[in-house]
């Protein structure tokens, strides 16, 4: 039986769409998705969600329907993982974190490793997680209930030009132990400020690293670093990490913003989400939601999005698992 998603719940975003064609491999239920990224400037899939699609597709012999550039609505029918080590193609500026995200969800439960390369694409972007939060943040929480992955980074890549080299290992998942994300611990603080090899002269990752850190409370190690891309960028991160605790921030680099912006946007959103003393920042919650619903357990937010609703709504369709939303206290669990 083909299941319906509509693309349009919630904050109608591609977020949809990567998790319900990574849990439509894991669970094996052919979906149809419609009404894709409705609620968006631009509907329909770009390529980055072609990008995640077709990872998917050839990670577990799917057969699909409709991916193409703006298409706004797909078929996913998924078979057994069949193939690995597999190549993704990025051939924009489109976010490595975000397809690394869909094939995180896809190895939930798989008993093969995973190895993909993902050539293109922008390590550090708009809208989406930049890639040192997925491997800082994300990966310390999955690492924390059992899941385990490894990325080797060769290339980084900023927008417009993308670029990017990535490579991944998801690690055969035997077991993930339940969620208990209660209170915060404690926590030690790191960053990381990067920027583009031609913007040295400018000491632009320098100047990022010093005023985050005129707005961060907290002693924090931040490493400063220049790399070589195909276009000029920036972008800083920040995090705190502890026992079932993970805090993270950023800011991107943009023409006509000064680098001590950036860094103090960084620091700023940063303080917000410790100021507000729960163990994971809201951003992290949404990403959490799939492994929830296999893992059990409980996670206190420091705020419920739409995001996560979404995320919600997608894993109840595709696993069957009711999710117990506390508004007041700003928990979400999942009982077995």
């Amino acid at each position: 039986m083909v299941i319906t998603i509509d693309g349009s719940h919630s904050e109608g975003g591609g977020q949809i769409v990567r998790t319900a064609v990574a849990l439509s491999a894991v669970t094996k239920k052919p979906i149809k998705i419609i009404n894709i990224r409705a609620k968006r400037c631009v509907p329909g899939l770009s390529h980055q969600h072609i990008a995640s699609i077709n990872a998917i597709a050839q990670l577990f012999n799917a057969k699909t329907k409709g991916v193409v550039l703006g298409s706004k609505e797909i078929e996913f029918i998924p078979k057994t993982q069949v193939k690995t080590p597999i190549t993704i193609n990025i051939p924009t500026a489109g976010s490595v974190s975000l397809v690394l995200q869909t094939l995180l969800i896809a190895g939930i439960n798989t008993k093969r490793t995973i190895h993909a390369t993902i050539i293109g694409g922008a390590t550090f972007g708009k809208w989406a997680p930049p890639i040192t939060y997925t491997e800082e943040v994300l990966g310390h929480i999955l690492k924390e209930v059992g899941y385990g992955f490894k990325l080797d980074i060769f290339k980084h890549g900023f927008y417009p030009k993308g670029g990017a080299k990535v490579l991944v290992w998801i690690k055969p998942q035997n077991h993930i132990t339940p969620f208990d994300i209660k209170k915060r611990g404690e926590m030690k603080f790191f960053g990381f400020s990067i920027a583009s090899s031609d913007l040295k002269c400018a000491r632009v990752s320098e100047r990022q690293k010093q005023a985050a850190l005129t707005r961060i409370l907290s002693e924090a190690k931040i490493r400063a670093k220049y790399v070589k891309t195909d276009c000029p960028g920036s972008a800083i991160v920040l995090w705190a990490i502890g026992k079932n605790c993970a805090i993270g921030a950023d800011a991107l680099g943009e023409r006509k913003v000064f680098a001590e912006n950036v860094g103090t946007m960084s620091g700023d959103t940063f303080e917000k989400s410790l100021m507000s003393l729960a163990p994971i920042d809201k951003n992290l919650v949404d990403q959490l939601i799939p492994y929830l619903a296999f893992a059990g357990g409980s996670i206190k937010v420091e705020s419920i999005t739409d995001h996560t609703l979404a995320n919600i709504y997608v894993t109840e369709k595709l696993t069957g698992k009711k999710f117990i939303v506390d508004d007041k206290q700003n928990t979400i669990s999942v009982t077995f």
